[in-house]
């Protein structure tokens, strides 16, 4: 499975401006504690991006961030391991402009609390937001870089990576949803993601247009990769190539109009008169097909603009993964479960959590969709294993972030026998997610229909995202 780039860091030392004061305390500490970072940080997961020298005047704070800004970070470490003056850390921070960590130790013999609880009241004053993390390079647990500095550096390079981002909204409001309904100019104002309107038509368009060789390597790579094709009157060799024809439309769509992120209406246009775009959604989840892998596109069906932002999200904060979109359908207070099917497409990833996409495929049945134009589904029940469910809602205009830190169960056969039984004909991807909180207080203030996720623990990331985007959380189950 392909990864995103690490988060980009950049880290400036400071130190005592005085000259005497610099030489006789802090020179020789300042030096080996730079060393010292580089080495210690040289194992966790990101890019960094600092300097064998300190700053300790205006020009050279003004010198070595413009360096860092030149090498597109994302995130700013004020390193103070000594004594230095305040001013001279806001003028770094204010530089670059960044998400900013304050980094310091609890050695007496430093001085570096002094400069680290000064700088972070200045930058307090001027209402800089900004984490602190006082720390020794140590074995202690719990390891404030873990625990505490790499959720933050995940979430701030996610935010800063939205920024320039172009969502594809295909269609329009599908079947009255409204909480799948948007403003583009408030993205733009609070996440600086662009928006491009994009009619169904060109979907249409272009797939009566792809050429049949592409659509013949799609079909034949997509039902060899598949446990099984179940053919009838409605799902037919046909309808399934037409399917693949519009997934390469919409691939080529997201090229030509150089799309980071989607939803598509689908239904009821697509579904009552051309066909379910299942397969589109699957496969640009998923991140790979004939042509191997690709970086996974997160799109949502019914035209979910808020669960495609949250997707996004989630697959920003854990380093690309694919992301998964649902129905919040049915809520067993009994077996503490809730069932989360989609309409007709669940991302391939999740059908094996396998980094080799091809055995996730193995799992996957196409069954008939029970639309009015027929085409398949991609049935499959999601393996079990860790989960973060996301949901971004708005109450009154203003943002909210539902989070839950959870995973999937393989369902007994009883229970999944007794809901194949309950939907009749209707039978659709499902996973089943465990619920261990208050149901009934989940569902007096969940907001949404439709609900997002991620494979692994992302919690700290999320609400990290939160703080820095001023989105209220809201953790289920705390």
């Amino acid at each position: 499975m392909k990864k995103m780039g690490l988060p980009k860091v950049g880290m400036i030392t400071f130190s005592d401006a005085r000259e005497h004061e610099y030489k006789v305390l802090y020179e020789e500490k300042t030096a080996a504690r730079i060393k010292r970072t580089v080495e210690y940080f040289a194992d966790y997961e990101m890019e960094l991006h600092t300097f064998d020298t300190v700053a300790r005047s205006p020009q050279d704070i003004d010198r070595q961030t413009d360096e860092l800004k030149k090498k597109g970070v994302e995130v700013f470490i004020a390193n103070i391991p000594c004594w230095t003056w305040p001013n001279g850390v806001v003028r770094g921070v204010l530089n670059m402009g960044l998400p900013t960590i304050l980094l310091s130790n609890d050695d007496p013999g430093t001085h570096g609390t002094v400069g680290f609880l000064g700088s972070g009241g200045a930058l307090n004053q001027i209402g800089y937001k900004h984490l602190r993390i006082q720390q020794d390079f140590t074995d202690e647990h719990p390891n404030l870089f873990d625990t505490k500095m790499m959720p933050y550096i995940r979430a701030a390079a996610a935010v800063r990576k939205l920024q320039g981002r172009i969502f594809g909204f295909i269609g329009g409001r599908s079947l009255g949803i409204d909480t799948g309904s948007f403003d583009p100019m408030q993205w733009k104002k609070l996440f600086q993601i662009d928006s491009d309107h994009i009619d169904h038509e060109e979907i249409v368009r272009r797939a009566e247009a792809i050429d049949e060789s592409r659509v013949e390597a799609v079909f034949k790579w997509l039902v060899d990769s598949v446990g099984s094709v179940k053919y009838d009157e409605k799902l037919t060799e046909e309808r399934l190539k037409y399917q693949v024809a519009c997934y390469l439309a919409t691939k080529d769509i997201i090229a030509d109009r150089h799309l980071d992120f989607g939803a598509i209406k689908c239904m009821p246009d697509m579904t009552n008169f051309r066909a379910p775009q299942c397969i589109s959604t699957a496969l640009l989840n998923g991140g790979y097909d004939a042509d191997g892998e690709f970086d996974p596109f997160p799109i949502s069906c019914e035209a979910d603009a808020d669960g495609a932002l949250t997707m996004e999200m989630l697959k920003l904060i854990s380093g690309g993964m694919p992301t998964m979109f649902a129905d919040v359908s049915h809520v067993g207070y009994k077996e503490k479960l809730i069932y989360l099917p989609n309409c007709g497409s669940m991302c391939t990833y999740y059908a094996g959590r396998c980094c080799d996409g091809c055995r996730n495929m193995k799992n996957i049945e196409l069954r008939r969709a029970n639309r009015p134009s027929g085409g398949a589904v991609t049935f499959t029940v999601p393996s079990a294993g860790e989960m973060t469910m996301a949901r971004l809602c708005r109450v009154d205009g203003k943002y909210q972030m539902f989070i839950i830190e959870t995973e999937f169960v393989d369902p007994s056969k009883e229970i999944l026998d007794a809901f194949v039984k309950a939907r009749g004909v209707h039978q659709l991807p499902v996973a089943f997610m465990k619920a261990d909180f208050d149901i009934e207080k989940f569902v007096d203030i969940f907001n949404s229909n439709h609900i997002s996720g991620v494979a692994g623990r992302y919690k700290k990331e999320l609400l990290e995202v939160c703080r820095l985007l001023d989105i209220e959380p809201i953790v289920v189950g705390e």
